[in-house]
């Protein structure tokens, strides 16, 4: 486990890429971050995971998706990536809107074939609701860069906190 850029730096490349799989669930990603490093600081690690996110293909988008709880759903586990998601997700926790986030993710999921995917750090339930309810308005060619640009705003927060520890 890293704590720091020189801890970070410092691991061999698998247990590198391993630890980048909890940022980014997309192997392309954690391959690309960890084979740039030694980073001289943390500005340099944002901006190659920001290059590796922004060149992901639809392919390794979808695969990285897999490893996301619906919104709404508290992830089970004691692992750092779902403690994450937890933390990440805080603002979902509103009983006036639970159902409607419930029919919401399903309606999402059966029109485009993946989770509703939202960089829901400081955002409230209803927000997220409504932005949910917005996209599901969007077309296929729309909707697949708002969803790789949510991917990339969460592993960049979690690349963040990977080494910030």
């Amino acid at each position: 486990m890293a704590d720091s850029l020189a801890e970070f730096n410092a691991l061999p490349p698998a247990e590198a890429e391993h630890e980048l799989l909890a940022c980014c669930a997309a192997p392309a990603w954690a391959e690309a971050v960890a084979g740039g490093r030694p980073y001289p600081d943390r500005m340099a690690l944002k901006a190659a995971g920001d290059a590796a996110a922004r060149a992901l293909t639809w392919a390794d988008v979808v695969l990285a998706l897999s490893a996301h709880p619906r919104i709404g759903e508290r992830p089970a586990g004691a692992g750092r990536e779902a403690a994450w998601s937890r933390r990440e997700q805080a603002g979902a926790d509103d009983p006036s809107v639970a159902a409607a986030l419930v029919a919401a993710n399903r309606e999402y999921e059966e029109r485009f074939g993946h989770v509703f995917l939202i960089f829901a750090t400081g955002k409230s339930a209803p927000e997220m609701l409504a932005a949910a309810r917005a996209r599901l308005a969007h077309d296929e060619a729309t909707e697949r860069p708002v969803v790789q640009e949510e991917l990339r705003k969460i592993a960049l927060l979690r690349l963040e906190r990977l080494v910030s520890a």
